[in-house]
């Protein structure tokens, strides 16, 4: 079983794990980051950069400290978030299940970037669907929606990933999402070994104030 707190405190840390976010602009993935640190949602602008946040979970009667950064999805900002990838243990690539064009895109431009600069053997990858509300709002009708929860789940399958449906808007799924990454992380020991480094954190928001972070 696992729990998660807002609590910023240090004391008895058993892990510190990082986990990062990738996928294309608008899919929703600071909403994610939002709902789940802070349990609040809003539309927000665009990442430039990354922006990073922090929430600590019990899992296993142990106390983890979880670093969740949030790139960038436009193209232009590509190599600058490269380097985010050094550390991570586990890596969710989203999309927006109304949008086809940022599901293919996971195929065609971030699973090759996972494979790519993810410097962590074994790190876990989920597939995460992203603003399943929509189908409500529309009834559930199919032009809501443009990517099945069938083929999602079997995209992560052929691909090795985990695979949840989220709604960063109504709470739906985001919890699971970080719960089972969470778990599947600390069930393989190699995960847990410090993995050090010192990165530097971009510009968050528009408007942010650059700042400097020791990373997992």
């Amino acid at each position: 079983m696992s729990g998660t707190t807002p609590s910023s405190s240090n004391v008895d840390v058993a892990h510190t794990i990082k986990v990062l976010l990738v996928g294309d602009s608008s899919v929703g993935k600071s909403s994610l980051l939002l709902r789940f640190t802070s349990d609040t949602f809003e539309d927000l602008t665009p990442t430039v950069g990354v922006d990073f946040r922090l929430r600590f979970m019990n899992v296993h009667n142990k106390r983890i400290k979880l670093t969740v950064w949030d790139t960038a999805g436009q193209e232009r900002f590509r190599t600058l978030t490269s380097s985010y990838y050094r550390g991570a243990q586990g890596v969710v690539l989203v999309y927006d299940v109304s949008q086809r064009s940022t599901f293919e895109n996971l195929r065609d431009v971030w699973l090759r970037e996972v494979e790519m600069y993810v410097t962590v053997p074994d790190a876990v990858r989920m597939i995460v669907g992203n603003k399943v509300d929509l189908d409500a709002e529309h009834g559930g009708k199919e032009t809501a929606r443009q990517v099945s929860r069938e083929e999602g789940a079997a995209f992560a399958r052929a691909n090795g990933c985990l695979f949840v449906e989220t709604s960063a808007k109504t709470r739906e799924g985001v919890m699971q999402c970080f719960d089972e990454l969470v778990q599947k992380i600390m069930d393989t020991p190699q995960l847990l070994f410090e993995q050090g480094g010192r990165v530097a954190v971009g510009a968050g928001r528009a408007g942010g104030a650059r700042t400097q972070s020791t990373c997992c």
